[in-house]
């Protein structure tokens, strides 16, 4: 009898520990359950190939922070970010919640599709010059993704391994280092000219930036008073440009931005027209590479000695989102540059250069430092593509490209040129 009265009760004490693991499993799958009917889902548009591994990294680490956020990343860069495909998905109403834009002319562009980002928190912490861009009416429509600074980057020991123990700050002194590179068997330049966007943004922008005074340089043209084809500058870009293509590595314009990249990690060239942009990547292919900036000198005058700074792009909410999405978008944004984690990514992973005092910039690797130092002595010329008409850009490089494959010869790229602007201002 005793034994079937201990028999029952082990029983009942088994039966309340199923009912309770149970009741446990149950209440965890209907949590589970609610939170994948509440979770939110954001696109995200990154224009950075450059950092597509670590920004998914980053991504992961909020959604586990947030598990009622599912983020979808589209990535972009290169030939395949012209942003005819986002004009496309913005105009059909099915554009990612979060995106970037360059400011000035195209903010005013795509405005009506921007959300009032002023209240947001981190606007107290950019430091003040780098929201002008994005700022209509004392409002403010997109957070600065990052500092960036561009120039040639050189590889230091293939430099001394050609004896070549000054940087060349000069036209001329770039053609004599690159002949002692050439003699010691080392190709001095990969050009990557199968991407427009190297060539009319940031190779023609020193034109722009070498002017007395860009912003004067672009009204003068707006209002027909200037010519590029009678501009100085916009001559001796074609001298730099001669250079590389005679130093520079076979079918540049076959010769994408990853390719382009690849040559210059693996010591196959000495020199890249590029940014600090490219360190994650350089890092990749070859760490702890012994790397530096140097000039872009179009000719012989010494303000050659400076690289171009800027804010690369800017971070803006989509305003046809829902309100759900735009709010989560908010946080996202806030999260990337106030978060100890965010910040960490920021500075350590994409190695960029913050563009808000809140964010100490340590481990950022030998171009962001360059980048700094030479923005520190004052010696940084202007970006100005922002300033170009719409469309403007795209045709210059593709009018180079035509140049480079001998379509055009160095008065009709000139005048195509000059086409181009007249037609983007006479619209």
């Amino acid at each position: 009898m005793r034994k079937e009265i201990v028999h029952i009760l082990l029983i009942g004490t088994l039966s309340l520990s199923l009912a309770a693991c149970q009741k446990i499993n149950t209440e965890s799958t209907t949590k589970e359950r609610k939170i994948a009917e509440q979770k939110i889902t954001l696109n995200i548009r990154n224009p950075k190939v450059e950092i597509s591994k670590q920004f998914e990294q980053m991504v992961k680490a909020y959604e586990r922070e947030n598990p009622n956020i599912d983020i979808q990343i589209e990535t972009v860069g290169g030939a395949t970010d012209d942003l005819a495909d986002l004009e496309a998905q913005i105009a059909a109403g099915t554009g990612p919640d979060i995106f970037t834009n360059i400011g000035y002319e195209y903010a005013i562009l795509w405005r009506k599709y921007l959300e009032n980002l002023s209240d947001q928190p981190w606007v107290k912490n950019a430091y003040k010059d780098t929201l002008s861009p994005m700022t209509f009416n004392g409002e403010i429509y997109g957070m600065p993704v990052n500092m960036e600074g561009y120039g040639f980057i050189y590889n230091k020991d293939l430099f001394k391994q050609a004896g070549i123990n000054t940087i060349p700050k000069t036209l001329t002194e770039l053609r004599v280092a690159s002949e002692q590179l050439q003699k010691a068997d080392i190709t001095p330049f990969a050009n990557g000219y199968y991407e427009d966007w190297k060539l009319g943004v940031l190779l023609l922008n020193i034109a722009f930036a070498q002017q007395e005074d860009p912003n004067t340089f672009i009204k003068n043209l707006n209002s027909g008073t200037e010519k590029i084809t009678n501009n100085q500058q916009f001559k001796d870009i074609i001298d730099l440009l001669d250079l590389t293509i005679k130093y520079g590595n076979d079918n540049p314009l076959t010769t994408d931005y990853n390719m382009e990249v690849n040559l210059f990690a693996t010591g196959a060239t000495a020199m890249i027209l590029q940014g600090n942009w490219v360190q994650p990547m350089i890092d990749q292919l070859s760490a702890d590479m012994n790397i530096g900036f140097l000039p872009i000198p179009i000719n012989d005058e010494r303000k050659n000695d400076a690289l171009v700074v800027s804010v690369s792009n800017y971070w803006v909410v989509n305003k046809q989102s829902t309100p759900e999405k735009k709010k989560e978008a908010k946080k996202f944004l806030n999260w990337m540059v106030s978060s100890q984690q965010g910040q960490t990514f920021m500075t350590e992973q994409f190695k960029f250069i913050p563009a808000f005092k809140n964010i100490e910039s340590n481990h950022l690797g030998p171009l962001a430092n360059d980048t700094l130092a030479y923005y520190k002595e004052g010696k940084t010329m202007s970006s100005n593509w922002f300033h170009f008409p719409v469309g403007v850009r795209e045709e210059f490089g593709s009018s180079i490209q035509l140049y480079v494959g001998k379509q055009l010869h160095r008065d009709q790229l000139l005048q195509e040129f000059q086409k181009s602007w007249d037609r983007a201002t006479s619209q």
